[in-house]
């Protein structure tokens, strides 16, 4: 089992939580333009509000045992393993999604970066959380 720092998760997960949410809603009206998805003003259901905490937290462990297992523990490699995660993964399938179902490359540019945001944020804590 690998060592992990769960405190740094712990704050990475609320930092990614809090730091996600304003993103969306800074940027609300302009999803709303592109998608009716996010045109729909209602409050969303309880369990999709419930299940970003743990989306968070399985981000953050994640990227902890890469952290981890890597050895990093500077800020010059935190920044990488994120965008090279980020390049690897959401940037990679949500350019799928523009190629092959249409969504915007505006709404998909939004959410890659989120993504950014996220995996910059986790990176940076658990790497130099010591």
């Amino acid at each position: 089992m690998i060592d992990l720092n769960y405190a740094a998760i712990v704050a990475a997960s609320v930092a990614v939580f809090v730091v996600s949410s304003v993103y969306y809603v800074l940027l609300s009206g302009r999803l709303a333009e592109l998608s009716p998805v996010y045109a729909d003003t209602s409050r969303p259901p309880a369990w999709k509000i419930a299940q970003e905490p743990v989306r968070a937290l399985v981000t953050a462990i994640v990227v902890a045992g890469l952290t981890r297992l890597l050895g990093i523990v500077d800020l010059a490699g935190a920044v990488q393993l994120a965008i090279a995660l980020w390049i690897g993964f959401p940037a990679m399938l949500l350019a799928g999604s523009v190629i092959h179902e249409n969504v915007p490359p505006m709404l998909a540019a939004i959410h890659a970066g989120d993504w950014l945001l996220k995996l910059l944020i986790v990176g940076v804590l658990v790497s130099l959380w010591r």
